[in-house]
C-alpha cells in the first residue's frame, strides 16, 4: 500500500528526500549526463543572494517530477533584482546547477550574482561592458551566474562542462561562471 500525501507525493518519496538533505552522494564526473537525465529521486538547489540578502534550500524535483511551488519559489528567487521583474526559470538550467553543485561535492550554497535579466538591466550592463551579450540566456530565464568560495572559477567550470547540458563561461577575473541550458559550448578564462 503507498500512502500518497496533499500534492500527489508519496511517504516513500518524501522520506527519501529528508534522507538526502542528511547524506551528500556526489556521482564523479564521468556520470553527469544520467544525473540530467534523471539518476536520482530527489532535486536540490541551495543559493543566497548577496544583493537581496535572500536564502533557498528547495528540493524542487521528486520523483521525477517538478514540484512547481518549489519551481516558483525560485523563479522569484531568480528575479531581475534591479526592479523585480521575474520571469520563469527554466527548469534545465536549474537541473545543470544542481549537477554541477553535486558533482563538486560541497555543502555551501551558491552565490547568485545574476539569474533572470529584464532586457533594460541587460541594456543597461552592455551599455558598461562588452561581456554582457545582446541576445543573453538571461533574458529568457536560461542562465545563472553563480559563485562559490570553496571552489575555483576553473573547478566550477569542470563540473559544470562534465554536465554536457549548456553553456558554460569562465569569468576568473569576476570570480564567477556563467551556465545554461543552451547549446553546449564553453568561453572564457
Amino acid at each position: 500500500m503507498t500512502d500518497t500525501l496533499s500534492g500527489g507525493f508519496t511517504r516513500r518519496g518524501l522520506l527519501g528526500a529528508f534522507a538526502a538533505t542528511a547524506l551528500t552522494a556526489a556521482p564523479t564526473y564521468s556520470n553527469a549526463a544520467g544525473f540530467l537525465r534523471g539518476a536520482g529521486d530527489v532535486r536540490r538547489i541551495r543559493m543566497y543572494s548577496g544583493r537581496t540578502g535572500e536564502r533557498i534550500d528547495m528540493i524542487y524535483w521528486i520523483e521525477g517530477e517538478y514540484i512547481a511551488d518549489a519551481v516558483k519559489e525560485i523563479t522569484y528567487f531568480m528575479r531581475d533584482w534591479r526592479n523585480n521583474q521575474v520571469l520563469n526559470i527554466d527548469t534545465r538550467t536549474l537541473d545543470i546547477m544542481t549537477a554541477a553543485h553535486n558533482l563538486m561535492d560541497v555543502s555551501e550554497p551558491y552565490m547568485l550574482i545574476s539569474g533572470y535579466r529584464s532586457p533594460q538591466t541587460n541594456a543597461m550592463l552592455r551599455s558598461r561592458s562588452s561581456g554582457v551579450a545582446k541576445n543573453s540566456r538571461h533574458l529568457r530565464g536560461q542562465a545563472a551566474d553563480l559563485r562559490l568560495s570553496s571552489r575555483s572559477v576553473n573547478q566550477m567550470a569542470k563540473a559544470a562542462v562534465a554536465c554536457s547540458g549548456g553553456g558554460v563561461g569562465r569569468y576568473s577575473k569576476s570570480n564567477f561562471v556563467h551556465m545554461d541550458c543552451g547549446p553546449v559550448r564553453t568561453w572564457g578564462g
